[in-house]
């Protein structure tokens, strides 16, 4: 397949003229290398995003690059073996809009050591509907079951229920056998939270625990707050539960003591989903397609944006107004 000499990008500028970033015409040439170009069906919009786009958060490492850490599509152009012209294939993190060229764009290079084929059971826009915020949430779940975590020790706190990652992590555990209590600051959102998965919604006052420990309330959890919330979620976990860190909505701080950790064998699980390997991302992808496919894809996917319209959804995902996922077509 021909690639065209020009074709749209959402690029991402910091030099002399100040932090900008728009659509731009830009040929291949000014990619990032990598042994594939795709044709991009889909990426999406995740708060890392909003933050790079908008030169709110120090995102990128270098500069000019295209934002969008998600991307997947079809190759046209592969000089990797393992891939063929028309195979679809996704890509999550593994640096893009940080330091090389991400998926707002028509076409996208990519390195095929992260390039993942799209699993049998998922379509390339539930893959995006998915993306870095699916991804994230089976990711911790994995990390949960492989240290013991099972639905008997009591129901999965979600804080930052309403977002993307909270959304998806809600169905996903849920799919996967276990209660779910999701933690909102949003109570107009209830009816939203309880029709993907959670049995029970909680404001999120009850993670407001003024000593190192309280009453084990939950099996353990996904905490995409940080802070206060964080350490009140440890303090409220059964003993060896697991209580997965993914985030820093609300604080990068920890005002937490040891006792969980000492007293009840709580583990605290780091999820640091853009770097992780490439066999544990299989992993994950092929969970995702098969027993961990969320029930209610179309449900979470609130809003679907273009390249045109992407700053506007950033501004309105910066001001605290995201409810689950915003999936961009480009192709």
């Amino acid at each position: 397949m021909s690639i065209p000499g020009t074709f749209r990008a959402f690029r991402i500028h910091n030099d002399d003229a100040g932090y900008r970033s728009g659509l731009e015409s830009i040929g291949l040439d000014a990619l990032s290398p990598g042994e594939l170009v795709i044709q991009v069906a889909y990426s999406s919009i995740n708060y890392k995003d909003a933050l790079a786009g908008t030169g709110r958060g120090r995102i990128l490492r270098r500069f000019p690059l295209v934002g969008g850490i998600d991307v997947a599509g079809h190759v046209v152009q592969s000089r990797d073996p393992a891939f063929r012209e028309g195979d679809a294939v996704l890509v999550t993190g593994c640096g893009q809009s940080e330091t090389r060229d991400g998926g707002y764009a028509e076409y996208a290079r990519l390195e095929a050591e992260w390039a993942i084929p799209l699993p049998r059971g998922l379509d390339l826009r539930e893959s995006m509907i998915l993306g870095t915020a699916g991804f994230t949430a089976a990711l911790a779940l994995l990390r949960m079951t492989e240290n013991r975590q099972v639905p008997a020790l009591g129901p999965l706190a979600v804080t930052g229920a309403s977002g993307g990652v909270g959304s998806l992590a809600i169905d996903i555990f849920s799919s996967a056998g276990y209660a779910v209590h999701a933690i909102s600051g949003k109570p107009e959102q209830a009816d939203y939270l309880r029709a993907i998965g959670a049995s029970e919604v909680l404001d999120r006052g009850v993670l407001a625990v003024d000593r190192p420990m309280a009453s084990a309330r939950f099996g353990g959890g996904l905490d995409n707050v940080g802070g206060p919330m964080l350490a009140g979620l440890l303090a409220q976990t059964e003993s060896y539960g697991n209580v997965a860190s993914a985030g820093l909505a609300a604080s990068a701080e920890l005002p937490a003591t040891v006792m969980p950790f000492i007293i009840r064998g709580v583990s605290l699980l780091g999820i640091a989903s853009a770097g992780t390997a490439r066999d544990i991302r299989e992993e994950v992808w092929t969970r995702l397609a098969g027993p961990w496919k969320p029930r209610h894809l179309d449900r979470i996917l609130t809003h679907e944006a273009t390249l045109d319209t992407l700053p506007a959804v950033f501004d309105r995902m910066l001001a605290g107004g995201a409810l689950g996922r915003t999936l961009v077509r480009i192709g």
